[in-house]
């Protein structure tokens, strides 16, 4: 059975919870609980809706990935808070643990960035490559821990698995990806692989109010399973 939903943020037109990993964010066939399933339930009964519970879904994390979801609940709020995404306009702050030392500890990673055809990955390309998009990411170290560092990751693009690409390809991958090469392990045991985590966390989300315009910042605390880091909330 799924953790209870954490709502970190509501009012009539949007609504922040914690996506606990790997939970999908939304998905088909219906009948498959996944975090869209999950609002929609909590807003029926919470609200005593009948019927059909609008939900607008302007982004998404990866299924291993936890933290920080935006829904919006009206469709003007919808159609608002998909454009700031589009723009940019939202800042998406990841706390992640990767493998090894990163050096240096601060600075931007540029690369660009193509989807396999027919497969659910993304690889580093040319720039020429056809298909291929820039992925910008700026990061810094937040702590060293064992065999590995804590950054903080901001990025400036939203590609399918930027950040998971970005480090693995620098030979820092994510504790507990191995789609992407890493050796570690992570997270609760689990036998099948779409039931594993990744020592990524989309710490915060930084958005304007669809209606009042006023800037919004949404925190995800980390999972219980990130203690064995010994990482503080507040670095």
């Amino acid at each position: 059975m799924p953790a209870p939903l954490t709502v970190l943020f509501e009012d009539n037109h949007c609504l922040a919870v914690a996506k606990p990993a790997p939970l999908l964010t939304q998905g088909v066939p219906a009948g498959i609980v996944t975090l869209e399933s999950l609002v929609k339930e909590y807003l029926r009964e919470k609200y005593g809706k009948k019927g059909r519970v609008y939900l607008g879904i302007p982004h998404r994390l990866d299924r291993p990935v936890s933290g920080v979801v935006l829904f919006a609940r009206q469709t003007v709020s919808a159609q608002r808070l998909a454009e700031q995404f589009r723009q940019r306009l939202v800042t998406k702050t990841y706390w992640a643990v990767v493998e090894g030392e990163v050096q240096p500890a601060e600075g931007i990673w540029m690369d660009w960035l193509v989807k396999l055809a027919d497969e659910s990955r993304t690889v580093t390309a040319s720039q020429e490559t056809p298909g291929a998009r820039q992925a910008i990411l700026r990061y810094r170290q937040l702590a060293s821990i064992s065999e590995g560092t804590m950054l903080e990751m901001i990025p400036e693009t939203g590609r399918m698995h930027q950040l998971r690409v970005q480090a693995a390809t620098r030979g820092w991958p994510i504790r507990g990806d191995e789609w992407y090469g890493a050796k570690l392990p992570f997270g609760p045991p689990a036998v099948e692989s779409r039931d594993r985590v990744i020592a990524l966390h989309a710490r915060s989300l930084t958005f304007l109010h669809p209606i009042r315009f006023e800037p919004i910042t949404v925190v995800a605390a980390l999972p219980d399973y990130w203690q064995i880091f010994g990482i503080p909330e507040q670095i």
